[in-house]
């Protein structure tokens, strides 16, 4: 990310030494986890294997154990080296607790099924299962047909606007009054939600999951404080640690289900007429596809990726997204060098190829690009 602004160091020199060495280590160990995906997907990103219908690969007893002795290697730096980590870097910035809560409304669509006969991806039996959690902490339960975007500040004609993504219309309209982004401002339930680590662990903590209350109460016992405080920049680092243990772990035992010799492919026709969906959780958060097909061609296909809902402008209702609600109120010390605002946007992960923010209260020029 940049620019890199300096200052406000507080890890002593010996944990700040570590901490540089567990970077560089860190490199490594996320190039095992794309070898990992290779290993069955070809590639990583975009892996190749999968297709309508199953996948190309064959599991076998050699790609089973190249894939989990590099597993294992991870989940050991999980535990001796990430989680540590993030403690370490909490017991200095504590105060970091206090702020970037955001929006306080979280929405999660769940990941990883364990049990696939349900058709509706929202009722599945999944690792980390779908929900929403109010302010107050109240579970609710995700209903696809209450998802809709809005357009008011984006550089997107207005009829589009308010609409289910299903229906969903993208009709740039550049130097739109009043916008100011290429994201839409999708919203569920009429209501500003967050979704990524925070919304998922946060939904299953809520929801009763042993496993992940057993992840997240020492972390908050370490740090004498309650569910509330996960709402901050180190909740979401502090969720996106846990939650890394809880998925890599699982790992190990989904490995061993794979039985090589059975198929991995069902034969499929793509329809002529067809509607359709899919929600799951990618790492950064709710991820939502909607297509029609008319004449066995794709009629109209929308996505709702999760930087959109974290990074959207406001609403048609003119109330900010997540990331602007989070950056509301932060005091900054030095205006020139506004490391808090820069370490509240990163918690929440954005992805870079979502959208571009450029805006500055001063009205002073950062800089001019045309795109045509």
């Amino acid at each position: 990310f940049a620019p890199r602004y300096e200052g406000d160091y507080r890890l002593p020199d010996e944990v700040d030494r570590q901490a540089t060495a567990h970077y560089v280590q860190a490199l490594d160990i996320r190039r095992k986890a794309h070898e990992m995906l290779a290993v069955f997907g070809g590639k990583m990103p975009h892996n190749c294997a999968t297709v309508a219908g199953g996948v190309t690969e064959h599991p076998t007893v050699d790609k089973m154990t190249s894939f989990l002795w590099r597993l294992n290697e991870i989940r050991e730096f999980i535990d001796g080296v990430y989680i540590p980590d993030v403690v370490a870097v909490a017991e200095a910035y504590p105060d970091y607790f206090g702020i970037g809560a955001g929006c306080g409304n979280l929405l999660a669509y769940g990941v990883f099924d364990l049990d696939s006969k349900e058709p509706d991806y929202l009722r599945r039996q999944r690792l980390l299962r779908s929900g929403t959690v109010s302010t107050d902490l109240l579970l609710g339960q995700v209903e696809a047909g209450k998802i809709a975007e809005y357009v008011k500040h984006s550089w997107y004609e207005n009829p589009s606007t308010g609409r289910y993504p299903g229906e969903g219309r993208t009709a740039p309209q550049p130097g739109k009054d009043g916008a100011y982004s290429w994201i839409k401002a999708p919203r569920y339930d009429d209501t500003v939600c967050e979704v990524g680590p925070l919304a998922r662990m946060v939904v299953n903590y809520v929801g009763g999951n042993t496993a992940v209350k057993e992840l997240v109460d020492p972390v908050l016992s370490h740090f004498d404080a309650g569910p509330e405080a996960l709402f901050s920049v180190l909740g979401r680092h502090a969720a996106r640690a846990l939650e890394c243990k809880y998925v890599a772990d699982s790992m190990a035992d989904w490995v061993l289900q794979l039985k090589p010799g059975e198929p991995v492919y069902s034969e499929y026709t793509i329809p002529e007429e067809a509607s359709g969906m899919g929600l799951v959780c990618g790492p950064r958060g709710a991820l939502g596809h909607w297509i029609r097909i008319e004449d066995g061609k794709i009629a109209n296909y929308q996505c709702v990726v999760p930087t959109t809902w974290n990074a959207s402008p406001k609403d048609d209702k003119d109330r900010p997204g997540p990331i602007e609600q989070a950056l509301i109120g932060t005091k900054v010390k030095d205006e020139e060098n506004p490391f808090e605002i820069v370490r509240i946007v990163r918690s929440f992960d954005p992805c870079l190829a979502c959208a571009v923010h450029v805006i500055t209260p001063k009205g002073r020029e950062l800089g001019r690009f045309r795109i045509s």
